[in-house]
């Protein structure tokens, strides 16, 4: 086991990390920017080294200056949380040259499964279900179009190096094609650096149905359930439930082995997250993998008893997984509520709900700046019960009851999202929010 590990991030992901690193008896190292020089991951960890300005690109997406903190503390591993530098497979290549253990995936298979034209072509040779589209990668405008006729409209254009619901543009027509090619392809290029595209047929109001996966370095996968993420506003997660609600068993299950067939496709190891888009025809397809931790870890966690985290880090010391599929069960329901700031600001006031059932995990305390530089996520709120409705009233009084005041956020947003009627009967997919009118959130 790793002695000392850095944690290459901030916020609530990296102080869940420092948690997890503790718990197991691993030092830690935390990397901040000026502007974080006071947040408490930096408070809670062993070590922590200041590593540039408030800007990201000079703080925690310099790779150098990590890389450099890594080696004068005597770190042996890096974990990178998700955002930054985590689906980063230069990083993740440095990190190996130097002899660092860095905590996911090998960069081979960050660099295949980031790319999402060449992720669609090996799910579709690994026999698993694609969204028909484009086999090769697109730059070209012309040829987009011609290709959109052939697959047939309506198109969803997507960035090839792209996530996050940036890059992304859907065409009814071929009369508002090009504009919105363009236009995604300026979008890819601001926010990637690159503007190569893909195209696919856009599946209508379908749901959004996650599948977590832990692989070691021995050959072993298993899937640990699913979660269902298709509350969203402009393509960004707002809550999420496991396991996904009007789910047939059947389906279930064949999603899950999907995942598995698609992680051993690229000698996946770590943890990682296989996403589908689901049809109420019961057809689901494959959407993209993300090569690390995600935002909504916890709601899986807390239905199988399982920490992520930590399989994480012994997957990557070397140990193989403690368990088989067959002794992984969900049991219960879990709700997950992205708390967000609005704007810039600083918490005046912070009372946090509790109680059987209730997790909190945030880094926000009295007296917390809030900046603009980085991502505008506060507190992930979870509840959990015996079932849904049951984890729904739950979560309907931890949102009532969670103060936060100087900084503006969509908790009375949240609040009313649980009294919705299409929420309350699970009748929901991709664009609920979107009919709803909800663009406070």
């Amino acid at each position: 086991m790793f002695h000392k590990i850095l944690v290459a991030n901030r916020g609530e992901i990296a102080v869940r990390i420092i948690r997890a690193c503790r718990e197991i008896g691993i030092l830690t190292v935390a990397v901040y920017s000026e502007a974080d020089r006071e947040a408490l991951h930096t408070q809670l960890a062993d070590e922590s080294i200041c590593i540039g300005p408030a800007q990201g690109t000079e703080s925690y997406l310099n790779m150098e200056r990590i890389i450099s903190a890594t080696i004068a503390s005597k770190a042996e591993a890096v974990h990178p949380g998700f955002g930054f530098l985590s689906e980063n497979a230069k990083f993740a290549q440095m990190c190996e040259q130097c002899q660092i253990a860095f905590i996911g995936p090998p960069a081979e298979v960050i660099h295949k499964m980031g790319n999402k034209a060449e992720a669609r072509k090996t799910m579709q040779e690994a026999g698993v279900a694609i969204i028909p589209g484009t086999k090769e990668a697109v730059l070209q405008v012309e040829e987009a179009e011609k290709l959109a006729e052939e697959i047939g409209y309506p198109i969803m254009m997507k960035a090839a190096f792209g996530g996050g619901g940036k890059g992304m543009r859907v065409s009814r027509s071929r009369e508002d094609f090009a504009a919105n090619f363009q236009m995604a392809q300026r979008e890819a290029k601001k926010g990637f650096g690159d503007d190569t595209m893909y195209l696919e047929r856009y599946v209508e109001k379908p749901r959004h149905i996650e599948v977590q996966i832990l692989a070691d370095q021995y050959g072993n996968v298993v899937y640990l359930g699913e979660r269902d993420c298709s509350l969203q506003m402009h393509h960004q997660k707002v809550l999420e439930e496991a396991p996904a609600v009007r789910l047939p068993d059947s389906v279930r299950k064949k999603m899950g082995e999907a995942a598995v067939l698609a992680a051993k496709a690229v000698g996946y190891k770590n943890a990682g997250t296989v996403e589908f888009l689901y049809e109420n025809n019961q057809n689901f397809y494959f959407m993209e993998m993300n090569t690390r931790i995600q935002v909504e870890h916890p709601i899986t966690e807390m239905v199988t008893g399982i920490d992520l985290v930590k399989e994480q880090i012994r997957i990557a010391a070397g140990e193989p997984l403690s368990f088989a599929q067959e002794e992984i069960a969900a049991r219960g329901h879990a709700i997950e509520c992205r708390i967000n700031a609005k704007m810039p600001g600083t918490v005046s006031n912070l009372h946090l709900p509790g109680g059987n059932g209730i997790r909190v995990d945030t880094a926000v305390y009295v007296g917390d700046k809030i900046t603009p530089y980085y991502d505008s996520m506060l507190i992930k709120l979870i509840a959990y019960d015996r079932d849904r409705e049951a984890a729904i009233r739950k979560m309907t009084s931890a949102l009532g009851e969670l103060v936060i005041e100087g900084v503006p956020t969509n908790l009375e947003f949240l609040y009313r999202l649980m009294q919705q009627p299409e929420f309350l009967k699970g009748e929901i997919d991709t664009e609920t929010l979107e009919r709803m009118g909800a663009v406070s959130c």
